[in-house]
C-alpha cells in the first residue's frame, strides 16, 4: 500500500512549553506495517511526541513485542502478508494483559463490512490511507494521555497502598511494643518487691542488704531499657508531650546524681558533682530533663571502667541566656569516625562478642530528642580511644524574680494514714509481695485476683484506697473502676491503676475510665509510699 508522506509542523507536539518527557513518563507505541517506507513515514509523523516508537513488519514480530511490552496504542495495517491485521488484533485481544490495548487500523479500504470486521476484532478506530499527519497525531495523542493518566493513577494507588501498609505496620509495631513492655514489666514487679523485703530484713542478716541492692539495681536497669524502647518510638512519632513548668536545673542535676550514686559506688567509679548553689531556672519538663541527664550518666557509667571518674557540671553562660550541662568521663573514649553517629538510633560503637557494655543504642538518641524538644542542643567531644568523652547539653534559661530565686525548703512528708487498701492483682507473686510490704507498713490490706471477687470484697471492706491491675482476666480493670464509680458507697475510693501498659494512650484511657492515678509496673514501693503519704497530707 502506498502512503503519502506529509510535512510535519515543528510545534504540533509542543504544549504549554512542556519539555520532552523523561524515561519514566514515556509510553510505548507500536507500528505494524510490512512496508519499510510506510513505517518511516509513521515514525517521522510521531517522533516529535517524544514517546518510544517500536515497529514490526509481520504479525509474528508484533505478537512477540506485545508479549514483552505494554503499549499505549497499536497502529496496525490491515493488509499484511500471511497473518492479516484482523487476525493479529484478535490474538492481541485474546491475551489478558493486552486485551484492552487500543488498536487503530490503517487501511485504504473503509467499506462498512471491513470496518465492522475490524471493530469486531477489537479496533477502537480506523484511519484511512494516505494518512493525514494532523489527524494521526491528534488520535495518538489521546491514547498517550490516557495511558499516562492510567499509569499515574496506578502509581498513586500503589503509593496509597504503601502508605496504608506502613501506617498499619506502625500501628501493629506500637501495639507489639506496648504488649512487650507489659509482659516484661509484669515479672519485674514481684522481683522489685522481693528486693524491698530483703532489704527490710537486713538487720537480721547483713548480706541481705547487699543482695537486695543488687536485685533492685538490675530491675531498674531492665525497666530503663523497656522505657527507652517505648520512648524512642514516641519520639519518632512526635508523641512525646512535655509537661512544662519552671524548674531549677541545679536541683535536677543534684537529685539525678544522688539517684545514680549507688550505681557508681557499686561499679567502683567516682562521681563528682560540680553545680552552683544558686538556681538555674528554665521552663521545661522536670521528668524529661532528669531522664536526659540520667541517660548521660548511665552512658558514662557504662563506658568507664572501675577506678575511673565521671563528672557532671552545670554552668550558666555569662550572658545569662543559656545553661551548659556537661557529663565527662575518663572512659574508653570514642573513635573520630563514630562522633557523628553517637546520637543515631540503634547505633553503637563496635563491641566484642561478649557485649560487655550492653544497651540497645537508644539512650543517646533519646537525650538528643528530649533536649531538642526543650529548644536546646546536645554535642559530644572525645580525644579518641582511651581518652574519655564529654557530652554537653545547652538549654535556654530565664531570669527569675528575686522573690522566687531561692527554692522553698522542702516540707517533711507526714506519716501516711493507715488506710484500708484493696489490692486487685491476678499475678499471685506480685499480689503477695505487695501485700507483705503494705502490711509491714501498718496498712489494712485485702487482696482479690479478679474483678467480681474484688467488687464483692469492696462492698464489705469499704476500702479507702484501691490498687487495681488493668489486665485482669475476664472483667478488666477498666470495668472494675467504672463499676466502683457507679456505687455510691464506693465511689469516693481513691483508685490507682497498676499496670505494665505505660503508653500515653494507656494513661489517657485509665483516667477516662475513672482511675485517679496511673502507675506503671514495676512500681517502686518507695514511690507508692510517697504517694500514700501525699494523699494523707492532702486529706
Amino acid at each position: 500500500m502506498n502512503v503519502a508522506a506529509a510535512k510535519k509542523p515543528a510545534d504540533d507536539w509542543k504544549r504549554d512549553e512542556a519539555a520532552t518527557p523523561d524515561d519514566s513518563e514515556r509510553v510505548n507505541i507500536l507500528i505494524v506495517d510490512d512496508l519499510p517506507e510506510n513505517q518511516l513515514v509513521y515514525r517521522s509523523i510521531l517522533e516529535e511526541s517524544g514517546q518510544n516508537l517500536m515497529t514490526a513488519r509481520s504479525g509474528e514480530d508484533a505478537l512477540k513485542l506485545v508479549l514483552k511490552h505494554e503499549f499505549a496504542v497499536i497502529l496496525l495495517d490491515v493488509n499484511m502478508p500471511g497473518m492479516n491485521g484482523f487476525e493479529i488484533a484478535t490474538l492481541i485481544r485474546s491475551r489478558k494483559k493486552s486485551a484492552r490495548t487500543p488498536i487503530i487500523f490503517l487501511t485504504a479500504f473503509t467499506d462498512e463490512v471491513r470496518m465492522a470486521q475490524g471493530y469486531a476484532s477489537g479496533a477502537v478506530d480506523y484511519l484511512p490511507t494516505p494518512i493525514v499527519p494532523e489527524i494521526l497525531r491528534a488520535k495518538v495523542r489521546v491514547f498517550i494521555e490516557l495511558s499516562q493518566m492510567r499509569r499515574q493513577a496506578a502509581s498513586q494507588a500503589e503509593e496509597r497502598a504503601r502508605r496504608t501498609a506502613a501506617e498499619e505496620a506502625d500501628r501493629r509495631k506500637d501495639e507489639f511494643l506496648g504488649m512487650l513492655a507489659h509482659e516484661l514489666r509484669n515479672p519485674l514487679a514481684p522481683i522489685l518487691n522481693a528486693a524491698h523485703l530483703l532489704r527490710r530484713m537486713a538487720p537480721k542478716e547483713p548480706r541481705l542488704e547487699e543482695l537486695g541492692g543488687i536485685v533492685d539495681r538490675q530491675v531498674k536497669h531492665m525497666t530503663r531499657l523497656i522505657d527507652d524502647l517505648l520512648d524512642a518510638t514516641r519520639l519518632a512519632h512526635g508523641k512525646v508531650l512535655l509537661r512544662k513548668e519552671r524548674c531549677d536545673l541545679a536541683q535536677i542535676i543534684r537529685q539525678t546524681a544522688l539517684d545514680y550514686r549507688s550505681i557508681f559506688d557499686a561499679g567502683g567509679l567516682q562521681l563528682e558533682v560540680d553545680v552552683p548553689e544558686v538556681p538555674a531556672w528554665t521552663v521545661g519538663d522536670p521528668t524529661r530533663l532528669v531522664q536526659a541527664v540520667g541517660n548521660l550518666l548511665h552512658n558514662a557509667h557504662k563506658f568507664t571502667d572501675a577506678g575511673g571518674k565521671v563528672t557532671v557540671s552545670l554552668e550558666v553562660e555569662k550572658n545569662g541566656h543559656a545553661a551548659v550541662i556537661t557529663v565527662s568521663d575518663t572512659g574508653i573514649g570514642i573513635e573520630r569516625r563514630m562522633l557523628a553517629h553517637v546520637f543515631d538510633v540503634f547505633r553503637q560503637a563496635d563491641q566484642g562478642l561478649d557485649r560487655s557494655r550492653g544497651g540497645l543504642g537508644l539512650g543517646l538518641a533519646l537525650v538528643k530528642g528530649l533536649v531538642e524538644l526543650h529548644g536546646g542542643e546536645v554535642s559530644v567531644m572525645s580525644g579518641g580511644p582511651g581518652k574519655g568523652a564529654a557530652f554537653t547539653i545547652r538549654l535556654p534559661v530565664e531570669a527569675m524574680p528575686a522573690a522566687i530565686a531561692a527554692p522553698a525548703p522542702a516540707e517533711a512528708i507526714p506519716e501516711a494514714t493507715k488506710y484500708r487498701i484493696l489490692l486487685i492483682e491476678d499475678n499471685q507473686l506480685t499480689a503477695e509481695s505487695t501485700r507483705l510490704l503494705l502490711s509491714d507498713d501498718g496498712y489494712d490490706v485485702q487482696t482479690a485476683s479478679n474483678g467480681p471477687t474484688a467488687l464483692e470484697t469492696a462492698r464489705t471492706f469499704h476500702p479507702q484506697i484501691v490498687l487495681c491491675d488493668i489486665g485482669l482476666p475476664g472483667m478488666d480493670g477498666y470495668q472494675v473502676v467504672r463499676t466502683l464509680r457507679q456505687d455510691d458507697a464506693l465511689s469516693s475510693s481513691y483508685v490507682i491503676a497498676m499496670t505494665g501498659y505505660g503508653r500515653d494512650e494507656d494513661q489517657r484511657q485509665a483516667h477516662e475510665a475513672g482511675f485517679d492515678l496511673h502507675m506503671t509496673k514495676p512500681i517502686d514501693y518507695n514511690n507508692l509510699r510517697r504517694t500514700l503519704a501525699n494523699l494523707s497530707a492532702r486529706a
